[in-house]
């Protein structure tokens, strides 16, 4: 496959399946990915890479190129960012370590959010979030979804306003690893490392400028330039901190499940002509 821009090719490079906090399982996010004319798709999932063959058989039917990834949790100066790691390679024992590391991170975590949502009166809450999680990643959606189901708030957003969201009880950091280790991590495991949608740390520009050029100075390689649906001025100014600092340009749209239209599979913004996508490295 020849090198070609976002006009020409429907890229998704960042999306999630029920194996994390997806609602759709692998098999069928690939056949979504299908209905849309989707060419090239990357499963993110957090924390987690699954190895599955009949996935790929199954994306190559529907002539979609599929490229190995996960989400990593890490933190910066003790904010959480997220790293997407893309063509790692799945059979490699240092990804493996990886989500070993992070599964385990992921349980200390959870423990402790529970711990704090109890010193609120809310009991029982690491348990029950346990079950809702299932095989997947156990992460804050679950425990959002719990506060929901045992009716101690009306709905998901009120979970996080209230309990998990920037700055209340349920939002731990402390526990991920630094940005440097993770990014080392995914080059370990032959992948590319991307910073994951840098609007959303909410972030000044000044300190998202720092954390791209940090990101950059412990061998990152690329910057989700565009996630989802966002707005112009975003997108340039992901676009100028690519050139700033040398970093290849990526394209997703954090999707979830088809629940939301703004977040739906393949629906993001344009990218700018300018950048360098980060799929010539793999081209």
């Amino acid at each position: 496959m020849g090198k070609v821009g976002v006009s020409k090719m429907k890229i998704d490079l960042h999306c999630h399946t029920n194996l994390s906090d997806g609602a759709l399982a692998p098999e069928d996010l690939v056949h979504y990915a299908g209905a849309l004319g989707i060419d090239m798709l990357a499963i993110t999932d957090h924390d987690r890479a699954e190895e599955m063959p009949h996935l790929s058989s199954l994306a190559q039917s529907l002539s979609i190129q599929l490229i190995a990834g996960i989400e990593l949790s890490s933190q910066w100066r003790n904010i959480g960012v997220h790293i997407v790691g893309l063509g790692v390679a799945l059979d490699s024992e240092a990804l493996d370590q990886t989500v070993k590391k992070q599964t385990q991170t992921r349980e200390l975590r959870a423990k402790e959010i529970g711990l704090r949502l109890t010193k609120l009166n809310i009991e029982d809450s690491y348990a029950k979030a346990k079950v809702i999680a299932g095989q997947s990643q156990i992460g804050r959606p679950h425990f959002a979804q719990y506060l929901v189901e045992s009716g101690q708030v009306k709905d998901l957003k009120t979970a996080y306003k209230k309990y998990l969201g920037a700055g209340k009880a349920g939002d731990v950091k402390c526990f991920w690893p630094e940005m440097a280790e993770v990014v080392e991590w995914i080059h370990r495991a032959k992948g590319y490392a991307v910073l994951a949608h840098p609007a959303k740390y909410n972030l000044t520009r000044r300190k998202l400028d720092v954390l791209c050029q940090e990101f950059y100075e412990a061998g990152g390689d690329g910057l989700e330039v565009v996630s989802g649906m966002q707005t112009k001025d975003i997108t340039d100014y992901h676009g100028e901190l690519c050139h700033r600092y040398a970093l290849y340009a990526s394209c997703g749209s954090d999707f979830h499940g088809p629940v939301s239209s703004w977040h739906d599979l393949g629906k993001m913004s344009a990218m700018p002509s300018s950048c360098r996508p980060i799929w010539e490295l793999w081209q």
